[in-house]
């Protein structure tokens, strides 16, 4: 695809510009949306941050760009989509139908 961007004026490539960072948050935002949709609160999930182990915990809530999850040990991330990993469930199905989030005390 060639676009001929030489015959616009100053402002137009301005206005270009804008409309073609709105399109590429709007695509970005699709894109998380859909990775978010692979995952359920509730859920397993494991994820790798920089500079420690692996941690391991729950899924809370969705946010606009990220999940929250909290950790086995307690902690709250905000974690993109595209870092979790399901863990395989290999709990009962009558925990399958709940609704219930258990989440570990601090002490």
């Amino acid at each position: 695809m060639n676009i001929d961007i030489d015959h616009l004026n100053e402002a137009e490539l301005v206005e270009l510009n804008h409309r073609i960072v709105e399109r590429l948050k709007f695509l970005d935002s699709m894109h998380t949306h859909k990775e978010m949709m692979q995952f359920n609160p509730g859920e397993q999930v494991s994820f790798e941050p920089p500079g420690r182990g692996k941690q391991i915990g729950t899924l809370v809530k969705f946010n606009k760009k990220t999940v929250t999850v909290i950790t086995e040990s307690g902690q709250k991330w905000n974690v993109s989509p595209h870092l979790l990993r399901k863990i395989k469930d290999v709990s009962s199905k009558e925990s399958k139908s709940s609704n219930v989030v258990k989440l570990l005390s601090k002490d």
